[in-house]
């Protein structure tokens, strides 16, 4: 089914079960964030983090809205899990995300000293955790994230992002 205004989704947000915290779980809510993206013309990209099995923040892109090239999810949601918790140290969050993180985000996921990063659908063209390369495998970082990459959501993601910019093609 294809659209006829690029705000109408075609996809249907996901209720996961509150009973089971998982991967799974916490990657359906980074792909309802991606889903409102769509619905405001933003590239379907989602995000949430989680601290002690509660989502401390979500967001999706906002980088046409805003006009800002920093506005990516994984800057935005880091941001507000930096204020909730008052800290700019996220040790102990996971942050799940749609698709690898790019090279800015994948430098602020180091910098902020999260814990964990799982992500949906790997980027082998800009993707920083593993893709077109591992900024987490430098040898001489201070930190390192574990990495959950691909496989969670990894379908349904990838399904998703690919109708966004087919759309976006047949539009033009």
């Amino acid at each position: 089914m294809v659209p006829l205004n690029p705000h109408d989704c075609p996809f249907e947000k996901r209720f996961p079960s509150q009973l089971v915290r998982d991967d799974v779980f916490f990657m359906n809510l980074a792909y309802n964030q991606a889903i409102d993206a769509w619905r405001q013309d933003e590239v379907p990209i989602g995000c949430v983090i989680e601290y002690g099995g509660e989502v401390i923040a979500s967001a999706h892109n906002t980088v046409e809205s805003s006009h800002d090239p920093t506005a990516h999810a994984e800057v935005l949601a880091i941001t507000q899990a930096a204020a909730r918790l008052g800290d700019w140290r996220l040790e102990g969050c996971t942050l799940y995300v749609t698709k690898e993180p790019c090279p800015m985000c994948s430098g602020a996921t180091l910098m902020s000293r999260l814990k964990r990063v799982c992500y949906a659908v790997p980027d082998p063209k800009m993707g920083c955790l593993g893709g077109a390369t591992d900024l987490n495998a430098l040898p001489r970082v201070n930190h390192h994230l574990e990495l959950t990459a691909g496989g969670v959501l990894e379908d349904e993601c990838r399904t998703l992002i690919q109708a966004f910019f087919k759309l976006k093609r047949t539009a033009d």
